[in-house]
C-alpha cells in the first residue's frame, strides 16, 4: 500500500509540473504571433517598428551626429602629440651625445608614423667592404646613442640594407650581409650599450627596400644602410596622426567625416485590411563578384 501511494504521489507531481509548464502568457504569445504575422507580410501592424538600419532616439543624437568620432579623434591627436614630444626629446639626447664625441654628421634622425629612425648611412663610415665588422666609427655612434635608447621602453627594430649587387666575397647574397650587420649593430647595443635584448631584433632587407632608385655611387652609398627604429606603440589610429603633428604642431586633427545617423520611421497608422495583404516583393539577390656593399 505505501508504495501505491508513493506511486500516486509521484504522478500527480509529474502533472502538476506538466501542467506548470502547459500554461501560456496570452499576452506574449499574443505579441508573438503579431510579431510573425508581420514579419512575413501577412498583415500591417501599429505596434512593430519597421524602420531599417540604424535606429536611434532623436534625444540620444548628438549636434555632431558622428556618435564617438570626436572623442576618438580628441584621444588619437593627443597621443600623437605625446609621442612627437617624447621621441623628440629622446632625438634630442641622441643628438647631443653625438655631438660630444663629434661624430653627429654621421647620423641621420627621422620622425615619422613608426617612430624614431636612427639612420647609419653609407656603408663605408661603419663597415669594412663586403664585411659585417662594426668600424671604430660604428662602435663611437652605437655607444653614444646607446645610453638613450636603454631606458626607453619602445621596442626598437635594426634593419640592415644593401645596394643590389647580387653576390660578394664574403656573402652569398645581399640578404646575408644585411642580416649580418644589423645583427653586429643589435650586440653592441645589448652586450656594450645596455639595451634590453627582449626590446630589439635584428632583420636585414638585402636591396629589396632602397631609399634611393639612381645607380650613382651617392645612391648606392644611401642604400647601403643600418637603421635603429625606435616604434611606436601607439594604436593605429593615433601613429596616422604623427605626421599631421609634425606638419601642423599647433593645428588639431583634420575633422572625421561625421557617419549619417538614421532616424526613426514613423509606424504606418493605417487599420490593417481584412484578409491578408499580398507578401512584398523579395529584391533579386546581387553577386559579389565582382652589397651592396
Amino acid at each position: 500500500m505505501a508504495s501505491d501511494m508513493d506511486m500516486v504521489t509521484v504522478l500527480m507531481c509529474m502533472f502538476i509540473v506538466l501542467f506548470a509548464m502547459s500554461t501560456v502568457d496570452q499576452n506574449k504569445f499574443k505579441q508573438l504571433a503579431n510579431s510573425l504575422a508581420t514579419g512575413f507580410g501577412a498583415v500591417e501592424s501599429t505596434e512593430v517598428d519597421l524602420a531599417e538600419g540604424v535606429v536611434v532616439r532623436p534625444d540620444l543624437v548628438d549636434e555632431q551626429a558622428a556618435g564617438f568620432t570626436a572623442t576618438d579623434t580628441t584621444t588619437d591627436i593627443a597621443l600623437a602629440r605625446a609621442e612627437v614630444d617624447e621621441l623628440s626629446s629622446l632625438r634630442e639626447k641622441m643628438r647631443l651625445a653625438l655631438v660630444e664625441k663629434g661624430v653627429a654628421e654621421l647620423v641621420q634622425f627621422e620622425i615619422d608614423e613608426r617612430g624614431l629612425t636612427v639612420g647609419l648611412i653609407g656603408s663605408e663610415t661603419f663597415f669594412q667592404p663586403d664585411r659585417a665588422d662594426l668600424s671604430a666609427q660604428a662602435v663611437t655612434v652605437l655607444d653614444s646613442v646607446a645610453p638613450s635608447l636603454a631606458p626607453d621602453t619602445r621596442d626598437i627594430s635594426v634593419e640592415g640594407h644593401a645596394d643590389r649587387h647580387g653576390r660578394t666575397v664574403n656573402f652569398p647574397t645581399d640578404w646575408e650581409l644585411s642580416s649580418g650587420r644589423a645583427t653586429q649593430v643589435l650586440r653592441r647595443l645589448v652586450e656594450h650599450g645596455g639595451v634590453p635584448q627582449v626590446r630589439v631584433g635584428a632583420v636585414g632587407y638585402g636591396a629589396a627596400r632602397p631609399a634611393a632608385a639612381g645607380e650613382t655611387l651617392e645612391d648606392m652609398a644611401q642604400n647601403r644602410r643600418v637603421d635603429v627604429v625606435v616604434l611606436s606603440s601607439l594604436p593605429d589610429s593615433a601613429r596616422a596622426l604623427i605626421p599631421h603633428v609634425l606638419e601642423h604642431p599647433g593645428e588639431p586633427a583634420p575633422a572625421a567625416t561625421p557617419s549619417p545617423t538614421r532616424t526613426p520611421t514613423p509606424s504606418p497608422t493605417k487599420a490593417p485590411a481584412k484578409g491578408h495583404s499580398k507578401p512584398p516583393a523579395k529584391a533579386p539577390a546581387k553577386d559579389a563578384h565582382g652589397s651592396g656593399h
